[in-house]
């Protein structure tokens, strides 16, 4: 495979016309070598527009949907990121060439290990990972600038909304199949949360994370 040719046209042919337009992240998903990050059965497909399994029941995002998770967390050089669900550690990838530093949090530690080696051999020295599985309870309130969460929820927990700084963002895919929304949260300098729904897209259940209730006649 001619991976500079695949990256190039992942970049143009799948993540720009998903209106992924921010330069710094374009310019990143240029450079970094997806190939790093996927399992072996699947490098004929690292650069193709679809999701790649991972080990139990996880799922490596398309390109298109890291890029644009990455894209709407507004990030600066000076961010502190929080990232709940580590899996391939591809998205990780891109948040830590953004931002100042990356925490990622994933429940399996073999997925974590992983993980860990694919981003040294990426050269990412500022992530820290974690083995955590659901909504952290020990981290210190108001301690970050950005928050991700890589799979879909039912709602986003008041206790992950908790961890923003003011100005902070968070990015989540909220709601149940077939109609889920990647939306953003933002915490005003006085303390407001807004909620904006950026774009309609489905993605598989985060691991430890309540389920909404079934409806009952």
């Amino acid at each position: 495979m001619n991976t500079e040719l695949a990256r190039f046209n992942m970049v143009e042919q799948q993540i720009r016309p998903w209106n992924v337009l921010d330069h710094t992240v374009l310019e990143k998903l240029s450079f970094l070598d997806r190939c790093v990050f996927v399992p072996a059965a699947f490098q004929d497909v690292a650069y193709s527009d679809t999701e790649i399994p991972l080990a139990h029941g996880e799922t490596m995002l398309a390109p298109r949907v890291a890029a644009r998770l990455a894209q709407d967390l507004l990030l600066k050089p000076s961010d502190n990121v929080l990232e709940i669900g580590t899996g391939s550690g591809y998205l990780t990838a891109l948040l830590a060439s953004m931002a100042a530093k990356v925490l990622s949090l994933e429940c399996h530690a073999d997925v974590l290990a992983q993980a860990q080696t694919h981003l040294q051999q990426a050269g990412m020295a500022n992530v820290q990972l974690r083995q955590s599985q659901g909504v952290p309870l020990d981290l210190p309130r108001a301690s970050f600038d950005a928050v991700v969460l890589t799979g879909s929820v039912a709602q986003v927990p008041d206790e992950l909304l908790s961890l923003l700084k003011p100005g902070g963002r968070l990015m989540a895919v909220v709601g149940e199949e077939p109609m889920m929304q990647a939306t953003r949260y933002t915490l005003s300098s006085h303390g407001d949360l807004h909620s904006q729904v950026m774009w309609d897209v489905v993605l598989p259940r985060l691991h430890g994370f309540v389920q909404a209730p079934a409806f009952q006649f």
